[in-house]
């Protein structure tokens, strides 16, 4: 590229100081130092003037804004991991090619889904709150108070065992859960060995008789509302559900109802169906020890994050020197 013109790159949001640097030392790019959203207009202005457009999950690139493009843009690297917010056919149409950054959050999301799993049975938050916002109420410890259920000899249902479900069942396995897991394939026998998971083909029939159910499968439309009010209502009175996916999989005014009304014993959110909004009953919910809440930081690492923009880069330097990236995204894939 040193004999070429430098692409044009549009951030839409700021990304790690290292990542910048470097994005600036090979492209043209054009920062975001505010970090706030790219609004609509800002977003139809860039895909008419820059060559890369690197988006992220808060931003729309749908077929509208797509259309919008001039011909100079050939590339929108997300900086992500899922392209739900992409239209990727309709960038397939333009000729553009689209890129993301997989396999470099597994670990950080399975951490976060693993703590999420252990917060929501044995009552973390609620403990945490009481000595922060209701201080002098802890006269001290009891044998009967703040009790919650151990983990150890239940049983996890796994609703996707990609990557990041493989690697929470790892970690589950070491504190003693016995794995169960739907997916659309099932796994490879020496996976299945290893873990000693147990394969469900109806997830109707899998979630009835799990204890803790965990949603790590991709956001499609065939993954929309894939938790429905029918199927939160076979779940166990006794069972906790977590997300740490995408908040659309589940239906989230019937998980409301279902937590209010005592059919699901608790739930572990990091990601909500309408973000960045989240709904009261759902806050409400959290302050009475009901749910544990967190602002989508499944996968908030820094090293995480530096390993994402190290991806975009090679994306983006792959496409201008004449080869196919490494994380091109196909369309019908998605």
């Amino acid at each position: 590229m040193t004999n070429r013109k430098k692409p044009k790159v549009y951030l839409t949001r700021r990304l790690p100081d290292v990542v910048e640097t470097r994005m600036r030392e090979l492209f043209d790019a054009e920062l975001n130092i505010e970090d706030a959203p790219r609004s609509q207009p800002e977003l139809v202005a860039a895909v008419k003037t820059y060559d890369v457009l690197v988006p992220t999950v808060t931003d729309r690139i749908d077929a509208a804004l797509i259309e919008q493009a001039g011909p100079q843009l050939k590339l929108i690297a997300s900086f992500s991991n899922g392209v739900d917010h992409i239209d990727v056919d309709a960038a397939a149409r333009r000729g553009i090619t689209v890129t993301n950054t997989p396999n470099v959050l597994t670990e950080d999301t399975a951490d976060m889904t693993m703590a999420l799993i252990l917060s929501v049975p044995r009552r973390l938050a609620e403990g945490a709150h009481l000595l922060t916002d209701r201080k002098g109420e802890w006269a001290g410890w009891s044998p009967t108070w703040m009790l919650g259920h151990r983990i150890w000899g239940k049983r996890l249902g796994i609703v996707g065992m990609g990557r990041i479900g493989t690697a929470v069942a790892r970690r589950a396995k070491a504190f003693g859960l016995s794995i169960h897991y739907h997916n659309r394939h099932r796994v490879s026998p020496a996976t299945e060995e290893a873990l000693e998971a147990t394969y469900w083909d109806s997830l109707d029939q899998m979630l009835a008789r799990v204890d803790i159910v965990s949603v790590n499968c991709p956001s499609t439309p065939a993954t929309y509302h894939l938790l429905s009010a029918r199927r939160l209502a076979l779940m166990q009175p006794s069972s906790y559900i977590v997300n740490t996916a995408r908040g659309g999989i589940i239906d989230e005014a019937a998980l409301i109802k279902c937590l209010r009304e005592g059919k699901i014993a608790g739930a572990g959110l990091d990601v909500f169906e309408h973000e960045p909004a989240v709904n009261p009953k759902l806050v409400r919910l959290a302050m009475e020890g009901k749910v544990v809440l967190l602002p989508h930081m499944g996968s908030a690492t820094l090293e995480g994050r530096i390993d994402m923009g190290e991806k975009v880069v090679i994306n983006i330097r792959t496409f201008f020197d004449g080869h196919r990236p490494p994380d091109r995204v196909l369309p019908g894939r998605t």
